[in-house]
């Protein structure tokens, strides 16, 4: 059955509602990383303050290690809870996965936004700060594998919103770090703006969800996973009796010949992953390549045209950030428009490969300090021109292989390699952060 056979996606709610959902996934994560400074400025030893006065004050053992600290309780919880889900998804149904872990963050956000207003110590303060970023990381880990599964039973194109909608959260999260810039020092009570606005997004994720279900187009296809896998079996057990006879009419003992799967049957990841494992490693190896240079060494590249005047404030954040969430947005959204090349082509994993060309790229750019390598390509306009094609490869690519991931298997097990490509996708993330500390080392 054909997609022209069901209903239609009227007023494109259904692919509007996988948006919001994929917007709600990234954006409160990234909104915390936003208010960094608010953390950090609280991790300050008080004495220390106060005796200094007015002179700069050097950071505390927490707020030096507060980066490293929150990258190990991002990472870690995000493998380890996406690898869960692609086996938990059979037992615990999806309606309870995904809106289970929407409220959990949502509460997550809700008593950091309380915490704002009470004192606390910096070492119980850094204790529960490092406690929210793994129940963050840990629910949004099921949150977004839940959503690849249930994004897979529908055409390839659903697919495309979700990653389009967290490409988007992270353009808000740089649109708020240079505001945060353009306003200068903010008092730790202003941050309470963006604890409020991450619950928000998370109840406008939650009400979309609950709309879901009562979409016709949804349904139709919702369904279709449930129907067509006995239809299938059904087919098959006829085409099975009727080949049991040879051209005399004389049964035949050949039952082997077109297995015939039980329903209720669970779904293997392991042959499904046998069936996508080109996609899976490639989406793997996009964010890979992607985590081991942004933003450990994008970030630290010196501006030679901003030193004495404003844009040596504003190169990062605009330069790296902004330029790296909007072009990779631009390029995940690309994919809603065409999807080229195809599923089954040998050049998609090539083209995955040869992303490889940008760590040397970045490496060789006016990354400071450094040790061992010379500088190549000092000026901004290169390292402006790498982020773009950088950044717009990166959307690209791995929202071409997350939407093809679940139409190389069977309808019933679409859910099943949705959570799979997911789990590979935090695999490259966490890979990637591994490689950044030796690509830094060599530089």
């Amino acid at each position: 059955m054909t997609a022209r056979d069901g209903p239609q996606d009227r007023y494109k709610a259904v692919w509007l509602i996988f948006f919001i959902l994929g917007l709600g996934t990234l954006l409160p994560w990234n909104f915390f990383m936003t208010a960094r400074e608010y953390f950090i400025s609280r991790l300050g030893d008080p004495e220390e303050t106060s005796h200094v006065g007015n002179q700069t004050v050097p950071p505390s053992y927490l707020q030096s290690v507060f980066d490293n600290f929150m990258t190990l309780c991002a990472m870690v919880p995000l493998l380890l809870f996406t690898c869960l889900n692609s086996f938990i998804h059979q037992r615990i149904p999806q309606q309870i996965r995904i809106s289970g872990s929407l409220v959990a963050i949502g509460l997550v956000f809700l008593v950091t936004a309380i915490m704002v207003k009470v004192p606390m110590e910096p070492l119980p303060f850094f204790v529960f700060t490092m406690i929210s970023i793994v129940f963050i990381n840990s629910f949004g880990a099921i949150l977004q594998s839940s959503l690849f599964g249930l994004a897979g039973l529908l055409p390839v194109s659903y697919t495309a919103p979700i990653m389009s909608g967290q490409g988007l959260a992270g353009t808000f999260a740089a649109l708020a770090m240079i505001f945060s810039i353009a306003i200068g020092a903010q008092q730790p009570e202003s941050f309470i703006g963006y604890f409020t606005t991450a619950c928000v997004t998370i109840v406008l994720a939650i009400v979309s969800y609950v709309i879901l279900p009562h979409m016709d187009f949804f349904r139709y296809y919702y369904m279709k996973d449930k129907t067509e896998y006995r239809v299938y079996n059904a087919e098959l057990e006829t085409k099975r009796d009727l080949i049991k006879k040879d051209e005399n009419g004389m049964e035949q003992n050949n039952s082997k010949i077109i297995p015939v799967h039980n329903p209720d049957e669970q779904p293997s990841v392991v042959a499904i992953f046998k069936k996508l494992w080109v996609l899976a490693l490639s989406v793997c190896f996009v964010f890979t390549v992607t985590i081991g240079v942004f933003p450990a060494i994008t970030a630290n590249v010196s501006t030679v045209l901003g030193e004495g005047n404003k844009w040596g404030l504003y190169f990062i954040p605009v330069s790296c950030f902004l330029l790296f969430n909007v072009f990779d947005w631009t390029g995940r959204s690309l994919t809603a428009l065409f999807t080229w090349p195809g599923m089954d082509s040998c050049l998609l994993p090539v083209m995955v490969v040869l992303r490889v060309i940008f760590v040397p790229l970045f490496m060789l750019c006016n990354v400071q300090p450094r040790y061992y390598l010379p500088v190549m390509f000092s000026h901004d306009a290169w390292y402006i021109i790498f982020m773009i094609f950088f950044s717009i490869s990166n959307g690209y690519l791995a929202s071409l292989c997350m939407c093809f991931g679940p139409k190389k298997v069977l309808v019933h097990e679409a859910e099943t390699a949705g959570a799979v490509m997911a789990f590979f996708l935090s695999l490259g993330l966490a890979l990637g952060a591994a490689l950044s500390f030796l690509v830094r080392m060599l530089i």
